[in-house]
This record gives structure tokens, C-alpha cells and sequence, in this order.
């Protein structure tokens, strides 16, 4: 059969630029991995990026309607509004009966699979988690006319309403055929790889294991079959650089150690550098020191707060000195990591605040200009699929949005409430201001340093005078909040034009 892959276009609001689930890394390779596994059932596959490529719905049509699909599949990517224009692009293609059968699939598709299903008639059903072993059933049944609305891993309209089916897990990770990757991909600065599944961890903030469904919740691949493919990928391409797309790419406990120190033996011969993720109890200064050794280069942790009280509503299973043991051994190893952090949780209070700004400082994470605006910004983004949205929703503190799947709630103490807006109004400016310069779209000048080092005086300045105003007992208005934020943006205007000039 034909099929078309759709990776679909999506843009990105700017009061939304910095948000981390935007790209989330937990979907890369949902298309590869569904590629691969139908060309090697001998099915005739296509990816159409049209995300990475920039095209227009309009080009799309254009090479679907040269291709006949007998399938089209579409990756469906969250990006923070009701997406109108792609379900009405799917809506036209039903019309023009340029796709017969339409089915979603991915993080978003498969937690929000009852509403994709009742808004839209074009979207025929919804692969529920992992598509290996579920879209070449699909393909197959659709092949022979014996199509079944009880198909495992599917969710399907039927006469009394959505019917969803227990999910098909990949078992055993090394068996799957090796992703397809497309050009469009390869031009990434870095190729992304996936060496596991899952997460061990149950933070209420995630929603990796409501993806990946209930079994065994990480899961990974061999250090020979991960060593395999980036050998594979270097015989063609010559890569150099990876990133590993795992939400945790370390396993649990010894074996999780083990298997890291296998695969940094493996890498460490390829001559290459990768970046990783994991969690901060997973980082254990042998196993750091052989990846650094083998090519790591760059590191995410999730630290997210620095009070244990606030770790544990989160349930993060970690605690502070934990974090601080973490991050002394990655620069122990010369690794300064990108860390998670979420300075603004729905139930903190002024004095978590306080903790949180006081633990920054002594860990010298309020230094660095991009990291501090991220840590100084972030607040808890609340998710359908996560334990955090049914708990808000449970105390009726739920606030839905534009669609359902991301949900808001009122922080609990108005002057956490107050600060929050403040600075998600200063740093928006600053991302709207810099995103060219930190993606090397415009060249940094001699005084970048100087520039940079200045603007991260302003946000620090501004959060702490906030903060310390607000411990002191003032109330911000609305007024008060659009004074403050103003000032601190008009200063880092200010900085910004004497050395890139106007951004009219």
C-alpha cells in the first residue's frame, strides 16, 4: 500500500517562544519508527516534512495528490491553540477524496484521542501510543477489506460513540527496524537518536508514561543495537553529532549503569560527541566521567525546584542535595548541564520562591544569560495526561484552554501570581529579541559578552526587588505589574540596541 507520513506544519505564537513542550523531544522519531516498520512489511512510504521544510497546506496537497495514498498518517503535534487549519486541510482532503483513510498518531493524538475523534469527521482513527505494531495491522486490514473498529492499539469512531483498544508496546526494542530518517532531518545541527522508552519516574508535571501506557515503564535498547545504528548512520552520512531523544537515557539503578557504561565502550571508538537526558539521581561521577570520555557534550537535568518539599508534591522521587550532588559532578567532568526548572508550580508560596532564588545563586545557575531568563521564567505547564491535570481537575481548579489537552489554574498565593507575570512578560521580550541571535541568524558583536552579562543583571535585579517587595507585604496590581515588567524590558531594549540597534 501507499502512505503518507505528515509531519505538519506548525508555528509558534510569541508569548508561547520559550515553552518547553513545544518541540518536545519525547516525539521525535514517531515517524521514522512507523516507517521503517511498514517498509519492512513491504508497504510503499513516504515522510512529508512539513514542518522542517516550511511547506504551505497547499504544497502538501500538491504532493499528496501526486502520490494517491491509500493511507495517510498524521503526526499530530500539540502547539498550544485548537490547530482550525490542520484539521480543515484534512477536512478538504476527505472532500476532494484525495485521502480515503486518515488516521493520527503521536504524544498529542493519543492523550487527546476522544476529542480528535468527535471534532473531526475527516480523522478516520487514532493510533494509541507506539505505531509499530499497530499501523501495519491497520495497513494490513485496510489492504484486505477486513477492517475492525476492535483492532488492537486503535481508537475508532463507532455507532455508540469512541472505542479504544488496549495499546500494542514494542516488547523488545532491538527487533524494530532502525528509523527512516529523512533529509529534512539530517540537516538538524545534531541527528537525533533513540536509545530507550518510558521513564521510570512519575513526576505529576509528565506525561511520557500516560503515552507509553501501563507495562514495564522504561525500556532499552541493547548498547550493540544503539552502537549499530550510529555506526550505520556514519558509514553514510558522516554525522559526528547526536542527540539522544530518551526522556531518561539512563535505566534504573545498576543495570542502568551498567548498560551506560556498555554503551560509552561502544561510542567511545566512533569518535563522536551526543548530548543525553536524565535524572539527577541517575548521574554518577564513573559513568559521567567514561560518557564525557566517549563524546558527551551536552546534558539536561531535571532539577525543578531546589526545596524538598516542593519535589515531593511534584513527586519527582529526588530531593535537593541530590540536585546539588548532580551538578557538581557534571562540571566536575566539565559538562555545565541545561537544566529543567520550574521556579512557579501552582501551589507555591513566597517562601518556596525564595528557596528556589537562593538555591540558583548558590549553584551558580543565575550566570549564564539564556539559563538564567529560562529558570527565572518557567512555570509548571499542566497537560491532559499528567497526574497534575487530573488532580487540578479533581479540585475543581482547572482551567481549560483553546482545547482541552493543556489546562491552566490560578497560582495559589496572588503574589507568586504577580511575580510570575512579570516575568513571563520580561523574558518573552527577551526571547523575541535574541531568538536570531542564538540561532546564528545574526552574528554576535565584540560586546556580546558584556551585553549578555548586563541584560542577566537586569533579570535577576528585577526578580529579586520583586520578590523582596513582595515578601515585605506589597500588593501588586494589574497597574504595578505592567509598570515593572515595562521598566525591566525597557532597560534590556535599551542594552540590546546599543549593540544589534533597533529591532524596528
Amino acid at each position: 500500500m501507499k502512505i503518507i507520513l505528515l509531519e505538519h506544519p506548525r508555528s509558534i505564537t510569541p508569548e508561547r517562544c520559550n515553552d518547553i513542550a513545544n518541540t518536545p523531544l519525547s516525539s521525535c522519531l514517531i515517524s521514522g519508527y512507523a516507517a521503517g516498520m511498514l517498509k519492512k512489511c513491504g508497504h510503499d512510504v513516504e515522510i512529508i516534512e512539513g514542518y522542517l521544510d516550511r511547506l504551505t497546506y497547499g504544497e502538501i496537497e500538491n504532493e499528496i495528490r501526486s502520490i494517491k495514498p491509500d493511507i495517510l498518517g498524521v503526526h499530530m503535534v500539540y502547539h498550544w491553540r485548537q490547530d482550525h487549519e490542520l484539521f480543515g486541510f484534512l477536512e478538504n482532503l476527505k472532500d476532494r477524496r484525495l485521502a480515503s483513510t486518515i488516521t493520527a498518531y503521536g504524544f498529542y493524538a493519543t492523550i487527546a484521542a476522544d476529542n480528535i475523534l468527535k471534532q473531526s469527521t475527516a480523522v478516520d482513527s487514532v493510533i494509541s501510543g507506539e505505531t509499530e505494531m499497530t499501523f501495519p495491522a491497520l495497513a494490513e486490514a485496510a489492504s484486505t477489506g477486513l477492517f475492525t473498529p476492535f483492532l488492537p492499539g486503535l481508537s475508532v469512531r463507532y455507532q455508540e460513540g469512541i472505542r479504544c483498544t488496549r495499546r500494542r508496546p514494542v516488547k523488545d526494542l532491538d527487533e524494530i527496524p532502525f528509523p527512516v530518517r529523512t533529509e529534512a532531518q539530517y540537516r538538524l545541527p545534531e541527528v537525533n537518536i533513540l536509545g530507550s522508552r518510558g521513564c521510570y519516574g512519575r513526576c505529576t508535571f509528565c506525561y511520557i508514561n500516560s503515552f507509553y501506557g501501563t507495562g514495564v515503564p522504561w525500556r532499552g535498547r541493547s548498547p550493540e543495537n544503539i552502537a549499530s545504528e550510529i555506526a550505520a548512520i556514519n558509514a553514510e552520512r558522516r554525522a559526528g553529532r547526536f542527540y539522544f531523544t530518551d526522556p531518561n537515557f539512563f535505566g534504573p539503578g545498576l543495570k542502568g549503569q551498567e548498560r551506560a557504561l556498555k554503551i560509552a565502550a561502544l561510542l567511545k571508538p566512533m569518535n563522536i560527541f551526543f548530548g543525553i537526558e536524565g535524572r539527577v539521581n541517575d548521574i554518577h561521577d564513573k559513568t559521567i566521567g567514561r560518557l564525557v570520555d566517549a563524546g558527551l557534550r551536552h546534558i539536561l537535568v531535571g532539577l525543578e525546584s531546589g526545596r524538598d518539599e516542593s519535589l515531593k508534591r511534584m513527586n519527582k522521587m529526588t530531593t535537593v542535595d541530590q540536585n546539588e550532588q548532580a551538578l557538581r559532578v557534571l562540571r566536575r567532568h566539565g559538562i555545565e548541564p541545561n537544566v529543567g526548572f520550574i521556579m512557579f508550580e501552582p501551589d507555591s508560596s513566597l517562601e518556596d520562591i525564595r528557596i528556589n532564588f537562593e538555591f540558583l545563586k548558590r549553584n551558580d545557575l543565575l550566570a549564564n544569560l539564556p539559563v538564567t531568563a529560562n529558570v527565572l521564567y518557567h512555570h509548571q505547564i499542566v497537560l491532559e495526561g499528567t497526574e497534575a491535570y487530573h488532580m487540578l481537575k479533581r479540585e475543581g481548579r482547572l482551567q481549560l484552554r483553546d482545547s482541552s489537552y493543556e489546562g491552566n489554574t490560578c497560582l495559589k498565593t496572588p503574589g507568586v501570581a504577580a511575580l510570575a507575570n512579570i516575568m513571563r512578560g520580561v523574558t518573552n521580550v527577551l526571547f523575541s529579541r535574541m531568538a536570531a541571535i542564538w540561532s546564528g541568524k545574526i552574528a554576535e558583536t565584540p560586546d556580546t559578552r558584556r551585553q549578555n552579562a548586563e541584560i542577566n543583571r537586569i533579570l535577576v535585579d528585577t526578580f529579586e526587588n520583586c520578590l523582596c517587595q513582595l515578601e515585605a507585604g506589597e500588593q501588586f496590581d494589574d497597574k504595578h505589574i505592567r509598570i515593572m515588567a515595562q521598566n525591566a524590558e525597557r532597560e534590556i531594549n535599551g542594552s540590546l540596541n546599543k549593540s544589534y540597534g533597533s529591532d524596528d
